[in-house]
């Protein structure tokens, strides 16, 4: 086995500075963006003991009035990534066009969605513990041109 020679040491020694540098200062001002150099507050955080807990979907209306379920094995689309984009679709509901494209390009032979809308239902919770209520609230909605 051949020795580390001075110049490897002191890359080596540099590049675990650095990492070490970019990981604190991701620590003290960084966001979930930054991960992994940032915090991932998804885990280090928690809701008050009687606060609800929201629990957001992505659901459709089809051109027969049924409600389809919009989640990942409907259009690809992961819940987390309309959950990290919600504030773009409420200035722009527009955008849940998209959302429809998709599961219209993994069933193209279903009915046509004419409307998709972000639906929140907020679990009622007490002393920490699920009461078994809840109430949804319809964040953002977009409506096809007919």
């Amino acid at each position: 086995m051949e020795t580390l020679t001075t110049r490897g040491r002191a890359a080596r020694l540099a590049a675990t500075a650095l990492g070490l540098a970019v990981l604190l200062a991701g620590t003290v001002w960084g966001t979930d963006d930054h991960f992994p150099f940032g915090p991932f507050r998804m885990y280090s955080t928690s809701n008050p003991p009687n606060s609800p807990a929201p629990d957001t979907r992505v659901e459709g209306v089809d051109s027969s009035g049924a409600v389809v379920d919009l989640g990942e094995q409907a259009t690809g689309i992961r819940r987390a990534e309309i959950e990290g984009q919600q504030s773009r679709y409420a200035a722009d509901p527009a955008l849940l066009a998209e959302v429809a494209d998709a599961y219209a390009e993994r069933h193209p032979g279903a009915a046509e969605l004419v409307e998709v809308r972000i639906v929140v239902r907020w679990h009622g919770i007490r002393h920490g513990r699920p009461t078994g209520r809840w109430t949804d609230e319809t964040v953002v909605a977009w409506q096809a041109d007919r």
